[in-house]
């Protein structure tokens, strides 16, 4: 899941390690009865982040996904629970041999929030708008998804675009979207389940494009349609009732004419509570029914009062990044080698993360396709780094080191103390530490992708099992978040880009791994299980390693 504000067109994201010669069956959704609410008739759920957009196309970030998944659906889903694909508003998918061309065999049956009637036709209209997208959606801030799966569009307005790889799509009947891409690609079938490629119904999409996204300089105005409920449309559980701006909440209730098993709990609300205490004073309250992103301390402290805590697999990255163009010295292998044996990783997944946490040894968890075992590791040796940074001549080294206040992060619960924790490891070994503490949005984000921080800590929560989804976010091309420029690491990263057999990706990624962390581009610290709350009465959904809950799924007990 992106984590940064604007990433140029440059891909972001892979797909499911699958074979892209595949058959698939969808998910064993079937229609069925409304289950008992218990009596309440609205849940509430609380995130750390507003939704930037109720339309998921002009979405990137995890807080507008949580949102818009409860009322559009993709052509594929992941099974609940998990990371594998399963169908979803395609049954069964499949793709020729060269992975160029992917066929569609639609559910039937389905409706959208308008009335409208779901079919090959509206797969259509949704592809070929996001592909004719002119203007200010053209920028990677607005459809960033769009460009991290399809690269650029019809005409493209920006000549650092990539020619687009969407090349068509065809209703070859009600029941059959067959989508055409330019070349085989690392991002397919795994970018057909992303959210932000969710269907919307063909009569909202013409209201859609009588608006405009606007921009003034770095500042994004996103259409209106985008910030209230009335316009979209799409054919989940949930349907908009409003957005609630003040309150900090958007407001749904139930689709009786879903296709599907119909949500247990008539009206949802997910409203904002930005920090964790008050998250978890609300819910113990009786304020919320639950939330997201759990203080690791507060784990025992909930689940002994009685609390629904669930535990998600592990399936995100924390990192320290380095930009080499901020502080000449690391531009030194020795010197980020020292970095590296300076900090006790033990450490700071025991005392920060909650139980399941993991240290990390490259730069994708281990549940993900690509990881390897042949890695050069960097054990902490705090003598080990004196002698490393005293041999590049770097003894009295001085570095910046931001880090981000007001926020949470599945795979940073608090970022002042993994700060201190990294921070009071560092000068140990004799580097001296000068702190840049900034608001996550915009001052955090802006800086450390524009390359402002020699030393800040990063994330990831991953789109989907695929060894590029992590490394290619990162290391495909040159990126003033890092500040280098290496043929041999961004070689590695991109074999496996355009390689349609999957046994043979997954080595090109393990291969990639090796190659990255021989040049040690930052720090990977820690893989970690989100927390997530829940009340005393609430049977949870499934939770996701890929934090994409599904509300529909809720009942009170």
């Amino acid at each position: 899941m992106r984590i940064l504000k604007s990433r140029g067109a440059r891909m972001a994201t892979a797909a499911v390690a699958a074979t892209l010669v595949v058959t698939a069956c969808g998910s064993d959704r079937d229609k069925g009865d409304e289950g008992k609410d218990g009596g309440k008739d609205t849940f509430v759920f609380a995130g750390a982040g507003d939704p930037a957009s109720l339309d998921p196309a002009l979405a990137s970030d995890g807080e507008s996904f949580r949102v818009t998944r409860q009322a559009f659906e993709a052509l594929l889903e992941h099974e609940p629970g998990g990371s594998k694909l399963v169908g979803g508003l395609a049954e069964k998918w499949s793709s020729n041999p060269e992975g160029t061309v992917w066929t569609f065999n639609l559910r039937q049956g389905v409706k959208f929030h308008d009335g409208e009637a779901f079919n090959a036709a509206a797969v259509c209209a949704n592809y070929d708008h996001w592909f004719n997208w002119t203007g200010t959606y053209q920028s990677s801030a607005v459809s960033y998804y769009w460009q991290a799966i399809m690269d650029g569009y019809a005409k493209n307005e920006d000549k650092e675009l990539k020619p687009s790889n969407y090349k068509s799509c065809t209703a070859k009947d009600d029941n059959t979207a067959v989508i055409e891409v330019n070349k085989a690609s690392a991002q397919l079938p795994g970018g057909f389940s992303l959210n932000a490629l969710a269907i919307h119904s063909p009569k909202s999409i013409k209201e859609m494009e009588k608006q405009e996204a606007t921009a003034k300089g770095d500042a994004i105005t996103y259409p209106k349609y985008s910030q209230e409920a009335g316009i979209l449309a799409g054919t989940g559980p949930y349907k908009y009732v409003k957005w609630n701006k003040g309150d900090k909440q958007v407001e749904m209730t139930r689709f009786d004419d879903y296709w599907g098993e119909k949500a247990k709990v008539k009206n949802l609300v997910i409203k904002t509570i930005d920090t964790e205490d008050g998250r978890r004073q609300a819910l113990q309250a009786g304020d919320i029914d639950g939330y997201d992103l759990v203080a690791p301390a507060d784990v025992k402290t909930l689940e002994d009062a009685g609390y629904e805590v669930p535990t998600r697999d592990v399936f995100n990255l924390l990192y320290l990044g380095m930009t080499q163009s901020k502080n000449k010295a690391l531009q030194k292998p020795e010197v980020r080698q020292a970095i590296a044996h300076a900090v006790d990783r033990e450490n700071l997944v025991k005392t920060q993360l909650p139980e399941g946490g993991k240290v990390a040894t490259q730069f994708m968890p281990d549940t993900v396709a690509g990881y390897t075992d042949k890695v050069k590791k960097y054990e902490f040796d705090t003598a080990k780094a004196k002698s490393l940074l005293k041999g590049a001549g770097e003894s009295k080294l001085k570095v910046d080191f931001c880090y981000p206040t007001e926020v949470s992060r599945p795979y940073m619960p608090n970022p002042q103390d993994i700060f201190e924790l990294v921070k009071n490891d560092l000068e140990k070994a004799g580097i001296t530490v000068t702190p840049k503490p900034m608001t996550w949005a915009p001052d955090y984000l802006d800086a450390t992708e524009a390359g402002s921080c020699a030393l800040h800590l990063l994330g990831w929560t991953g789109d989907f099992n695929d060894g590029y989804n992590f490394i290619g976010t990162w290391f495909a091309g040159k990126d003033k978040q890092w500040g280098f420029d290496d043929k041999k690491v961004f070689d590695a990263v991109n074999a496996g880009a355009e390689e349609p057999d999957a046994t043979k990706r997954v080595a090109d990624y393990e291969a990639a791994n090796v190659a990255i962390m021989d040049f040690l581009p930052g720090l990977p610290l820690s893989s970690s299980p989100p927390g997530i709350a829940f009340g005393k009465n609430v049977n949870p959904p499934k939770v996701s390693p890929l934090t994409q809950e599904n509300f529909a799924e809720v009942s009170f007990k």
